[in-house]
């Protein structure tokens, strides 16, 4: 089996099965927390780090997104003036 055949096959099944993926994703971080609090811990501050970049990349590119659009728009109405 190839390697993206494989990627596309775990794709497919995350996309269908969302609620299964939180399920496991909570069991193990229950377990985690249960045995080794501290990597628990660290997981947790990680993940949090990397929910707050997220977030931050998608409030600064939303209204750069909109001024895209507009600078693509005026140029099709300079275009069309011609």
């Amino acid at each position: 089996m190839d390697f993206a055949r494989f990627m596309n096959d775990v794709l497919s099944f995350a996309q269908n099965q969302p609620v299964i993926i939180v399920i496991i994703l909570a069991l193990v971080f229950l377990y985690f927390l249960y045995r080794k609090p501290k990597l628990f811990f660290g997981l947790l501050v990680l993940g949090a780090l990397l929910v707050g970049i997220f977030y931050l990349i998608t409030s600064i590119s939303g209204p750069a997104k909109e001024q895209k659009k507009k600078l693509i728009h005026e140029e099709k109405q300079a275009d069309t003036a011609r």
